[in-house]
């Protein structure tokens, strides 16, 4: 598998794939430009080696159709503010106006492509879709970390087309910083799990509870080990058909000599409503028709004295409903102790992502991931298809 520098790109037509899924307002307004951002290093090395720059993206979920609210035409303009730079953008992503504009390219020159997801064919995998893309590259580039986990024509199927097949540099930042983590970390090594289901995080509890040395979960997940533990948790988000599994992992920890810590304490509401009343309880005075939607101070002094001597922390899910203020003490803290660590932190993108933004601790943190879906498969032990197309577009040769 080969990365960007080890290729040839002068006067090349480099395609690239990156992850341009920016948060939009309701005026198409780009809301956090953090993506755009992380691509400008692999840009940058390309427009240093005098390539012709092809850019492909998706914007949201456009159902194959098009929508002018998810135009990359706001994607494009901020590209080119940070770039300095013009950047093209070409009102389609294939036909014969893209193939022309690609073919005058000059060196130096960036086109990006429209939305890819106005056509179906990308969700799908469509092999004469992605014959299509491959058709206006020399050089294949994939930086999109955050669709990694996908299987799509721009990520997958488009390797099977195009011998010149790499990853840029945002690829290599985060696999080398979950491999750090995954494979040889620095110990005691801590993971931080939360989120609403265990069902989600099913995988990556089974893999990390054989890597780390301690386990904090936290957030509604918590609940459904909290009543395979006995504890009766009133309304609280529960998984009735996965408590049994929920005590099987219990009992592995043990077993492994893997530190579990769960809540002790919990906020607590009677809905998830910004206006609801709260109250602060032991998980033994849960009332019977309230629901826990934050952990507790109680347990906010807990899980930070667990990540006390932590030498690697990994952070995937938040610890409560923290979008409404009621509830978000918990993750808050969190992002405080994980960021005031002495550890080599490593978040998993999405809802955790989010949340060390709003507590202010991003610059805190060694490394935030770009993908909330392809970092929680690294934590399973998975390998991603985009990763694993690249590397099979090397065996072939």
């Amino acid at each position: 598998m080969k990365y960007i520098d080890e290729f040839d790109l002068r006067e090349k037509r480099v395609l690239f794939r990156f992850d341009f899924n920016v948060p939009l307002d309701e005026n198409s307004h780009i809301v956090d430009d953090g993506r755009i951002r992380a691509a400008l290093p692999s840009i940058n090395y390309a427009l240093d080696e005098h390539a012709k720059i092809i850019i492909i993206s998706h914007l949201g979920r456009p159902k194959g159709t098009y929508n002018d609210k998810l135009s990359l035409n706001p994607v494009a303009r901020r590209l080119s503010r940070l770039l300095g730079k013009d950047v093209i953008l070409a009102k389609d992503c294939i036909g014969n106006e893209v193939k022309h504009l690609i073919d005058t390219m000059k060196p130096g020159c960036i086109v990006m492509l429209e939305n890819l997801r106005f056509h179906q064919e990308e969700t799908d995998n469509d092999d004469d879709f992605a014959k299509e893309l491959a058709g206006f590259a020399d050089v294949y580039i994939d930086d999109a970390f955050g669709n990694a986990h996908r299987k799509h024509a721009s990520n997958v199927g488009i390797t099977k087309y195009i011998n010149k097949c790499g990853l840029g540099f945002l690829m290599r930042k985060e696999l080398n910083y979950f491999s750090k983590s995954l494979e040889n970390p620095f110990r005691p090594f801590v993971a931080i799990i939360g989120g609403s289901k265990v069902s989600d995080k099913l995988q990556a509890l089974g893999n990390l509870v054989r890597k780390v040395d301690k386990m904090i979960i936290g957030g509604g997940m918590a609940f459904t080990f909290l009543k395979a533990m006995g504890y009766e948790i009133g309304k609280s988000i529960v998984e009735n058909d996965l408590i049994d599994t929920a005590y099987q992992g219990i009992e592995i920890a043990k077993k492994l000599g893997v530190k579990l810590y769960l809540p002790v304490d919990c906020v607590i509401a009677e809905s998830v409503d910004p206006k609801a009343v709260t109250k602060i309880v032991p998980l033994q005075e849960i009332d019977p028709n309230w629901m826990g939607l934050d952990i507790g101070p109680a347990t906010i002094a807990l899980f930070r004295e667990a990540l006390f001597d932590a030498k690697t922390i990994v952070w995937n899910g938040p610890m409560g409903v923290f979008e409404i203020d009621a509830f978000s003490r918990g993750t808050f803290a969190m992002a405080h102790a994980v960021a005031n660590s002495h550890a080599l932190t490593i978040v998993g993108g999405g809802d955790t992502d989010v949340a060390i933004h709003q507590a202010g601790e991003s610059d805190y943190i060694t490394y935030i991931s770009t993908g909330g879906g392809a970092s929680l498969e690294l934590l399973e032990g998975k390998k991603l298809p985009a990763i694993q197309a690249i590397e099979e577009c090397w065996q072939r040769q």
